[in-house]
């Protein structure tokens, strides 16, 4: 036995289940490293690389909505602090999940084609972490304009005095990252698609891959960005009406 295979003293497995040490038994690695197709059933070796992107997405995404649920229950008790603790993680997910989207360029567009053979009707129209996350998200922004209506404050007012509502103005910040992220993910979807089976095919679902173009552009918080056009707006009026007063005598 080398070295390496040796189990100090004290450290011998205490939680339930078989396999040889507690991480394994706390992470359940043996069903985990389990849930991928064994090599001799794959159609092609990078399904590995397809299914290892797809599957850890659902497990960010499933962490991703427990946080979204429990920041909006925090928004509508007024704890905006911890809120914005549990929507920087919600964020935080969602760059995980499009920042890997990086490996399935790593794809050739040819072998996907094989990888494309084995999914069946599958696609990601499906994901059980997007639709979860698509329901999620009208209850956040009820109760953000929950909290907002019970400060009294516009919308507007709470960009243009930021100092006397920070933790609520923060909150806004944090969601309009939220919204922001989910069209990141949206566009660099589209892009792995495209870039797989190019912009004029047609989907495994039979939606063409031009149509995906429509989703990116679809805000989740309208009001957060159309809030951002109104203060360019306000910006404007008010030096007009500065430049049309007139200077007083000293």
């Amino acid at each position: 036995m080398g070295h390496g295979d040796v189990t100090p003293p004290g450290s011998e497995p205490v939680l339930p289940g078989r396999a040889a040490s507690d991480y394994e038994r706390y992470l359940r690695t043996d069903e985990l490293l389990a849930l991928q197709k064994p090599s001799d059933e794959r159609v092609h070796r990078d399904e590995l690389l397809f299914t290892t992107v797809h599957q850890s997405s659902e497990l960010w995404l499933k962490f991703a909505v427990q946080e979204l649920e429990h920041g909006t229950e925090l928004i509508g008790s007024d704890e905006l602090l911890e809120a914005c603790r549990m929507l920087r993680r919600v964020v935080q997910s969602l760059r995980f999940i499009t920042d890997q989207l990086d490996m399935l360029d790593q794809l050739d567009p040819w072998d996907y084609n094989f990888v494309r053979s084995a999914l069946g009707h599958g696609s990601g129209f499906d994901s059980p972490g997007f639709r979860a996350l698509a329901r999620a998200t009208p209850a956040v922004a009820k109760a953000f304009d929950g909290a907002l209506a019970r400060t009294g404050v516009p919308l507007t007012e709470l960009y243009r005095d930021r100092q006397h509502h920070q933790s609520l103005h923060e909150l806004a910040e944090l969601l309009t990252d939220f919204d922001e992220r989910v069209r990141l993910w949206r566009f660099r979807h589209y892009s792995v698609v495209a870039r797989a089976i190019g912009e004029e095919s047609i989907g495994i679902q039979g939606v063409a891959v031009q149509q995906l173009t429509k989703l990116i552009a679809q805000r989740q918080l309208p009001k957060l960005w159309e809030v951002r056009t109104r203060l360019v707006e306000l910006f404007a009026d008010e030096r007009l009406a500065e430049a049309a007063t007139p200077p007083q005598d000293g």
